[in-house]
């Protein structure tokens, strides 16, 4: 064996790339099929029981050990390599996913758990056991460091998820290939060429996928959509796709509908005016939380009473889709360029927190559904006790809800939380083509009336006093239910849970 310290490399390099491709499916899953807390949880389930499964048949390898440590090195970067590409083909294309997703995740750890046992095989005859184990699990343990902070850092938002499945493939088919140097004393001088051409094989499939990393994508994209891709980035928190149809433009961020331009202005329409309805008087400064997408801002650059407008929204690549989607740009009516609109990119939560500035008169929230944590800490009553520190006793504050039909619970919910952190609310509810039912809530610091008519003097293509008046009006299937639900809190994320259960009858 030459200079077998450096077969200590390899188990960094095995770590890494073996935390990489679990985050790889696990992040594959949550573009595809929301950010599912419980998807996650089974996905690094099954990797680490998978692991498990492959130290326990280390037990059974007794000949050849440096031989089956390379081929498993190579079957790695293979199948990993490509599963990111092969996830998203097979969502796009294959009606059982999940099969294929929990599959690959268990292969993948099957083979990392072989690898670590067969490497300190090798290596107890250099070292005495006390020393092997040691540096070998703590080595371990700083592959796995390193994977994490390369993965959302660095690799996500430059890479995006198809190269950093490819790139660290060729990594390990490249480790491969050198311990077939390192442990040239151990294999036979004809197997070792075979190993090599293996090897290098493998090298050429993934540099290939590599280089049409694009098309790869370009692939999946076209079968996940139904109209044709016009648009797409990856950014460090999010997959940003628009495309074109017969109906018109629609984004769709990790895989999920945001507004098609055919009916937008129904949705958008219900989330600005009954909040500049509420407010008594003539409102001056408006806060956007959310709503990079620059729809929101142009409908409260509809009031010529508006002055200043402070958008805050955490993924710079979304703001800078109008700009980069022309016809996006004329969608918004070019919102970021009036001098009145000012964007920060950063999270809201963090801006609520930390920043000073004078109290808003009407509030505009327009987050993503609370499909994982992570959004889900966007409707405690953390984030609504925050919020009041940004208004007058006057101010309106509206919010996006979720559907009151097909998320019930998950509506309702909001408006405990908020009535829990002192707000005085009203539900309400319209009908959006491309979403169906969908909810929001008006909300103030103190009591007041229900609004029965849009503000007079603005432009509106849906809202007039007969549907402003019927969207406070809830059926008895969206109406509130007569069981206790609980409070979405910091420490319990009880929403999240509600909407996971509801919206998972709806997944493919």
């Amino acid at each position: 064996m030459r200079r077998p310290s450096l077969l200590f490399l390899n188990v960094i390099i095995i770590a890494t790339c073996g935390l990489i491709y679990e985050l790889l499916a696990a992040t594959v899953s949550s573009y595809v099929l929301g950010d599912s807390v419980t998807q996650f949880s089974l996905i690094i389930g099954v990797y680490l029981s998978a692991m498990g499964v492959g130290s326990y048949l280390s037990r059974f390898i007794d000949k050849d050990i440096a031989e089956r440590f390379i081929e498993i090195e190579l079957a790695v970067a293979i199948i990993g390599g490509l599963s990111a590409p092969l996830l998203f083909l097979s969502f796009a294309y294959l009606s059982y996913f999940g099969i294929v997703l929990y599959t690959l995740v268990f292969i993948v750890g099957t083979l990392v758990g072989l690898e670590i046992p067969l490497l300190m095989r090798i290596l107890k005859d250099k070292l005495d056991f006390k020393e092997l184990v040691s540096r070998v699990l703590a080595l371990d343990y700083a592959g796995a460091l390193v994977a994490s902070l390369l993965f959302p850092i660095f690799l996500v938002p430059r890479l995006g998820l198809n190269r950093t499945s490819l790139v660290f493939g060729i990594l390990n088919a490249g480790v491969g290939i050198w311990a077939t140097w390192l442990l040239e004393p151990m294999i036979p001088t004809r197997k070792l060429t075979l190993l090599r051409v293996k090897g290098f094989i493998v090298v050429v499939i993934l540099a290939i996928g590599l280089i049409k990393a694009d098309s790869l994508t370009t692939l999946a994209e076209d079968g996940l959509f139904v109209d044709n891709v016009i648009y797409a980035k990856s950014s460090e928190y999010q997959r940003i796709v628009v495309t074109k149809g017969k109906v018109g433009y629609s984004l769709f961020l990790n895989g999920n509908l945001q507004f098609n331009s055919f009916d937008e202005y129904r949705y958008h329409e219900a989330l600005v005016h009954p909040g500049f309805a509420a407010f008594n008087g003539d409102a001056k400064r408006v806060l956007i939380l959310g709503g990079g997408d620059g729809l929101a801002a142009r409908e409260v650059l509809k009031y010529k009473t508006v002055e200043q407008v402070q958008l805050v929204d955490l993924d710079p690549a979304m703001t800078q889709v109008a700009y980069s989607v022309p016809a996006l740009g004329e969608l918004n009516k070019h919102a970021f360029e009036d001098p009145r609109v000012q964007v920060t990119n950063t999270d809201a939560f963090v801006w609520l927190d930390n920043v000073s500035t004078e109290p808003f008169d009407v509030v505009i929230i327009d987050f993503p559904d609370p499909n994982n944590f992570a959004l889900g800490k966007l409707y405690t009553t953390r984030f609504y006790n925050l919020l009041k520190q940004k208004l007058k006793p006057d101010s309106a504050v509206v919010i996006q809800t979720t559907s009151p039909l097909i998320a019930r619970q998950s509506f309702w919910c909001v408006m405990k939380t908020l009535e829990a952190s002192g707000y005085t609310v009203k539900p309400f509810q319209t009908s959006v083509p491309s979403f169906g039912i969908w909810g929001y809530a008006l909300a103030k610091l103190q009591p007041f009336d229900t609004p029965t008519k849009p503000p007079e003097n603005v432009e509106l293509r849906f809202l007039n006093n007969e549907t402003f008046a019927s969207l406070f009006e809830f059926p008895s299937d969206t109406s509130k239910p007569d069981f206790d639900l609980e409070i979405n809190r910091l420490d319990n994320q009880a929403l999240v849970r509600y909407y996971e259960t509801e919206w998972r009858r709806f997944e493919q």
